[in-house]
Formats: C-alpha cells, sequence, structure tokens
C-alpha cells in the first residue's frame, strides 16, 4: 500500500523535483507552484530525504477531512491516529498553511489542530506532548483549501536545505536546494568546468562538488523520521550505506571560487573541508574584475551583491558595465549566470540575457540571467519573456 507526499520547493524548480523524484521511484506525480505531491513506498520518504537536492522537506499525509468551522479542524485532527507515529514525550510545533479558507484566524485553527492532536494522545497514551516552537522533535503541517484539511507530518525535521555540514555563516546566505538548482539550470554536468568568481561560503562549489562525486546531500544529518515508532532501524542504515558507497573518489575537480574578500574565503574553505570537499575545490583571492578563466569554455554561476545585500545602488550601477566588460574581453565561449534581485543588473551590465528565470531567493523576488557569451561580440539571443 502507497502512501502520498508532499514536497516543497523553491518555486521556478519543480521541473528538476519532478526528475529526483521519479528516479526514486514515485508514481502519480503531480506539481503545483512551489511543490510536488507524489505517491510511493515507504522508502521514497527515506530516498527523497536523503538523495534529493531539490526538495525543502517531505511531508507525509496522515490525515484529510472537510470542514466548515474550527470543530470540524478539531475532529480531524482528533481522528488522525498520531500516538500510532510518535512518542507523547516527543515535542511538537503545527504549521497551518491556507488559500481560500473562509476561517477567520490561522492563529486558532492551529491551536484547534494541537487540541485535537493532544486529545487523541491522551485518550489514547494518557499523556500529551508538548508545544516547542524552536527545535521540535515533530512538525505537523495543515494544509487549507476553501473547504478540505490535509494533515501531513514532516518527515525531514530540519529543512532539508540544512545539509548538515556548514560550520562558518556569511551574511545574505544562498540556501542549498536553490543552488543546487540554479546549477542543474545551467546546464553544467560533472566533468565541466564551474566557477564561481564571488563565492561566499562556497555554497554553489560544494552542491556542484557532490553531484560530481555523487554525494547525497542527506548524508551529514539525522531526519524526524527516525524518530517515528515504526521507524527500520536496520533498512534505513543498509540504505543509507548503499548510497555512501556511490561517492567518487576524484581528488581534484575542475571546480574554481574565487572572492575579493579574504574572511569570505576563509569562511567557504571551512565549508568545504567540514563537507569532506576541502582538496577538491580550488579557490583563489580575486577581485571578479581582475580574475583570470581557468579554462577556454565552462560554465560561470555566481550571486552577485546588490542594493539590498552588501552595496549601496550607486556603487553597483558603475560596478555593472565594469562586470559586462569582463565577460566579454575573457570569457568568450563561456555560459554565465547571475543569480540578482537588482534588475538594474539586466539594464546595465552591458550584455542581452538569452534567458530570465524568475527564482525566489527566500523572500526576495529574483532572476536568473542567462549570458552566452561569444567571441568577437555578444551574439546571444535576447528572450524578453521570463521563463
Amino acid at each position: 500500500m502507497s502512501d502520498t507526499f508532499f514536497l516543497p520547493c523553491p518555486r521556478g524548480l519543480e521541473q528538476f523535483l519532478v526528475a529526483e523524484l521519479k528516479g526514486f521511484g514515485a508514481k502519480n506525480i503531480e506539481t503545483v507552484p512551489g511543490g510536488v505531491q507524489c505517491e510511493g513506498e515507504w522508502e521514497l520518504a527515506w530516498r527523497a530525504n536523503l538523495e534529493s537536492r531539490i526538495a525543502t522537506r517531505v511531508l507525509w499525509k496522515v490525515g484529510f477531512g472537510r470542514y466548515r468551522g474550527e470543530d470540524d479542524i478539531y475532529r480531524i485532527a482528533y481522528a488522525t491516529t498520531w500516538a500510532k507515529w510518535f512518542e507523547p514525550t516527543d515535542t511538537i510545533r503545527v504549521y497551518v498553511t491556507a488559500i481560500k479558507s473562509p476561517l477567520k484566524s490561522l492563529n486558532f485553527t492551529t491551536l484547534r489542530i494541537k487540541d485535537g492532536l493532544c486529545d487523541h494522545f491522551r485518550a489514547v497514551r494518557g499523556d500529551r506532548p508538548y508545544i516547542d516552537t524552536e527545535h521540535p522533535d515533530m512538525r505537523i503541517h495543515a494544509f487549507l483549501t476553501e473547504n478540505t484539511c490535509t494533515l501531513y507530518l514532516d518527515t525531514s525535521g530540519d529543512a532539508l536545505y540544512k545539509r548538515g555540514f556548514k560550520r562558518a555563516k556569511v551574511e545574505a546566505p544562498l540556501k542549498e536546494n536553490l543552488a543546487a538548482g540554479i546549477i542543474m539550470l545551467s546546464g553544467w554536468q560533472p566533468g565541466d568546468v564551474l566557477l564561481d568568481p564571488m563565492c561566499g561560503s562556497g555554497t554553489f562549489l560544494i552542491e556542484a562538488a557532490q553531484m560530481a562525486l555523487d554525494i547525497a546531500p542527506g548524508l551529514g544529518r539525522n531526519f524526524a523520521f527516525e524518530r517515528f515508532r515504526q521507524h527500520d532501524d536496520g533498512a534505513w542504515r543498509s540504505l543509507r550505506t548503499t548510497v555512501e558507497q556511490r561517492r567518487k573518489h576524484i581528488p581534484e575537480l575542475p571546480i574554481f571560487g574565487s572572492d575579493i574578500d579574504p574572511h569570505q574565503l576563509s569562511a567557504a574553505q571551512a565549508n568545504l573541508d567540514a563537507a569532506g570537499l576541502g582538496r577538491a575545490v580550488e579557490l583563489i583571492e580575486s577581485d571578479i574584475l581582475d580574475i583570470e578563466p581557468p579554462s577556454d569554455e565552462g560554465v560561470l554561476v555566481t550571486n552577485p551583491p546588490y542594493g539590498v545585500r552588501l552595496s549601496s545602488g550607486e556603487e553597483l550601477a558603475d560596478w555593472y558595465p565594469l562586470v559586462g566588460n569582463v565577460l566579454k574581453q575573457r570569457f568568450a565561449g563561456w555560459n554565465c549566470y547571475f543569480l540578482s534581485a537588482d534588475m538594474e543588473l539586466a539594464k546595465r551590465i552591458g550584455l542581452k540575457a538569452s534567458k530570465r528565470t524568475p527564482l525566489m531567493n527566500g523572500d526576495l523576488d529574483c532572476r536568473l540571467f542567462e549570458y552566452r557569451i561569444v567571441a568577437g561580440q555578444n551574439r546571444g539571443k535576447r528572450v524578453e519573456d521570463e521563463q
């Protein structure tokens, strides 16, 4: 008997999550903006948590019903067999998302779900879980439409973009699953040259290196499902071992990072070391305006500074044309990708974007600008419509 799962992901990357899920054996796959629903055996949840580079979470559908008011929501929560899956000693947190719901207060709805869950535990186990809004053992997600309530138990715990190994943090970080998706959007393949000339804490570099070496992104962390009462630890450990054994052992990769800030480079090196990739990626201290390409062709991908992040708008207005000149003069034969929330980049960089893909970086509405640099002149086809 198959289970139903919903996997949220960054908007614009659903196609890559679908491809991953098909590889994991998922069936009846349906996409919505910002997520994918599918069906599969329980091992699908294990594999998606362990191996998906795109998913934000893996939510397991455990309850469903129609409602008119908050009392119906309470009954749906009470009827769900929570005590089969975790203990009253586990702490919980309830999250509610709604589209076109007639209910006036999502806070009160959240409370009614909590009440239903806790009353279920009291009836079945004689005790109830307690709330922990910071680090809950179990996360319960409710999704409300105009007249239906679906309840999910979060199998992931911390969001999956928290890979488990990062040590050094920098200002304005890029989420790992978004970085992985951008690399996929670029068309880069293991073995190709990749350069991030403003690498910050090294997120693009680490994601690309893990792809090149077939390292599952979840190998460095634990998951909420490991606390579930029905968890088969032996089978889970066997799967993890199988996935770990796929790792390729290549001492050096054609992946390069640079940054003008030595503190950023130190953070990138610390994170590469923590991920076991310290020798696989080459880092150099350099301004993007001075950098020389490491090969005749490759993929340049970066998340440059923009006004809401690090620099003033006036500084950036002067800087963008200089970057465009560097690309035209030194990077012929390269495909270059810039993620930015600053639409002035496209106006001032002096190049015609061949593609502009809308993406969300946290709460920031961004575009991934693609520039195919051709020797002699910028002959890249211009695409005005966003894809």
